[in-house]
């Protein structure tokens, strides 16, 4: 299936490419969204991280068996939409580039700890949710991330997170390590996109540009930067 046309999105001062190649299946997956995460911090505006959402190209027509016709503000406020978006047949890649220094496992304690509580809340956290855990905290001790580095996830529809890491704006041809465990790969995307994500940006991007895909409108989709918030 070919690819949706979308184009670039900047985000301060990264551009995420309309495609990339997944490390972990080598298919072509498109741009779905980005956005950032920020802190107030003393009053003042600080941006730790920014994400780029892509996925395959078959996410679209899955979405809109049920989403087309919906607008952009009505994908945003829904949950039922962002719980399919996260746990649909279809492979999704996130990258989040660092603005911050963090060492690896800074990151990784923060990331289990949103995907504790989701896993948990649901119901779904198990023996295997939780070696799964020790198995990502493991990955990413001994990173350490610069600002402009990035960690790279890569969620098959058979259950696999494929976890890669960057130090500049490519995508490497293969991940570091995989997890096969299919509901922390969902937890972790539900970490940023889902009713309590830490990026209500990247969520509100993915809802504007799927909901343009899926209603057919001009398919040359604006490249605006996610505004900053207040």
């Amino acid at each position: 299936m070919p690819l949706p046309y979308v184009t670039p999105l900047h985000v301060d001062a990264f551009t995420f490419p309309r495609a990339i190649e997944s490390p972990a299946s080598h298919k072509k997956l498109f741009l779905g969204g980005a956005g950032i995460r920020w802190f107030d911090i003393e009053g003042k505006f600080v941006i730790v991280t920014v994400i780029g959402v892509y996925l395959e190209a078959m996410a679209v027509p899955s979405l809109s068996v049920k989403w087309k016709g919906k607008n952009a503000n009505e994908l945003t406020e829904s949950i039922p939409f962002f719980r399919q978006l996260v746990t649909g047949s279809f492979e999704k890649f996130v990258r989040v580039t660092m603005k911050v220094k963090l060492t690896g496992t800074q990151y990784a304690e923060k990331v289990v700890e949103y995907c504790e509580e989701i896993l948990k809340s649901s119901g779904k956290y198990t023996r295997s949710e939780a070696k799964a855990i020790d198995q990502f905290l493991l990955v990413f001790k001994g990173q350490y991330f610069r600002p402009g580095s990035s960690s790279l996830f890569a969620l098959c529809p058979k259950g696999s997170l494929t976890i890669a890491f960057s130090k500049d704006e490519s995508v490497p041809k293969t991940g570091k390590a995989v997890i096969k465990n299919k509901l922390l790969g969902e937890a972790i995307l539900e970490s940023m996109n889902g009713k309590n994500g830490v990026s209500p940006t990247t969520r509100k991007s993915l809802a504007a540009r799927l909901s343009m895909l899926m209603n057919n409108n001009d398919q040359h989709d604006e490249a605006n930067e996610v505004p900053r918030l207040n």
